[in-house]
C-alpha cells in the first residue's frame, strides 16, 4: 500500500471514529434526558385512594356499588345473596393522578330488610346517587374515604335515611400504601362532608 492510500484510509477511519463518537455523545445525552425524566416522575404527581365503608344498619342490604372516577368506571357489582352488603370496607382506587380537580360519581343500590314494624322494608328498593369533586395536590397523596350511612335521627323515617357522605385527608408524598405513611401535610384533615348532587330514589314491590 503506497502512502498515498494509506493517508486516504486513515482519513477515512478517522472520520467514522468521530461520527461514532457523535453517536455515543447523542445516546448519553438521550439516556441522561430519559433518566430525568423517570427520576421526576417518581417525585411529582399526586396519588390518591378511594374507599367505600359502609356504615349501613341492617334495615339495609346492599345490592349494587357503582363507583366511577373521572368519568372511568373503578368498581361495578352486583350481588343478591349478601355477600356485597357484609363488606364493611371495599378498596375503589389506589394509584397516581394527575394534580387538579377530579369527580368521583357513586351509585348504591339497597334492598329493604326491615323487621318488626318495619317489615315494610322489604318491597322496597332504593337507589342513592352521590358525586363528590375534590383536588389532588402535586407531590401529596389525598384519601377520601365515601361513607354509606343513615342521616337524620330516631325520628327519621328509615326509608328516607340512606345516603353518603366523604372524607378528605391529604398527606404529604406520592408513595404506595405498602410504603411507610408519610407525615401529615397541613392543613388539617378535611371534615366529612356529604357531596354535592346526592339523591335517593325509593321504590316499592318484591325482592
Amino acid at each position: 500500500m503506497d502512502g498515498a492510500t494509506y493517508a486516504i484510509r486513515l482519513r477515512d477511519l478517522e472520520q467514522r471514529i468521530d461520527e461514532l463518537k457523535e453517536q455515543i455523545r447523542r445516546s448519553h445525552t438521550r439516556l441522561s434526558l430519559l433518566t430525568d425524566t423517570i427520576l421526576s416522575g417518581g417525585v411529582a404527581g399526586a396519588r390518591a385512594t378511594v374507599r367505600f365503608s359502609n356504615e349501613m344498619s341492617s334495615a339495609f342490604r346492599l345490592t349494587k356499588a357503582l363507583f366511577v372516577l373521572d368519568g372511568a368506571v373503578q368498581y361495578n357489582k352486583s350481588d343478591e345473596s349478601g355477600a356485597l352488603a357484609e363488606q364493611q370496607e371495599i378498596p375503589i382506587f389506589d394509584g397516581s393522578i394527575p394534580p387538579g380537580d377530579h369527580t368521583v360519581q357513586v351509585l348504591l343500590q339497597l334492598q329493604g330488610n326491615g323487621y318488626g314494624v318495619f317489615s315494610y322494608l322489604k318491597g322496597y328498593h332504593f337507589e342513592v346517587k352521590s358525586s363528590h369533586s375534590f383536588t389532588a395536590v402535586e407531590g401529596k397523596t389525598i384519601a377520601l374515604d365515601v361513607i354509606g350511612y343513615e342521616k337524620g335521627g330516631v325520628t327519621t323515617a328509615l326509608e328516607e335515611r340512606p345516603a353518603v357522605r366523604y372524607s378528605e385527608k391529604v398527606t404529604a408524598g406520592v408513595a404506595s400504601a405498602g410504603a411507610a405513611p408519610a407525615a401529615p401535610a397541613a392543613p388539617a384533615p378535611v371534615a366529612p362532608t356529604v357531596g354535592a348532587s346526592t339523591g335517593v330514589s325509593i321504590g316499592a314491590g318484591g325482592k
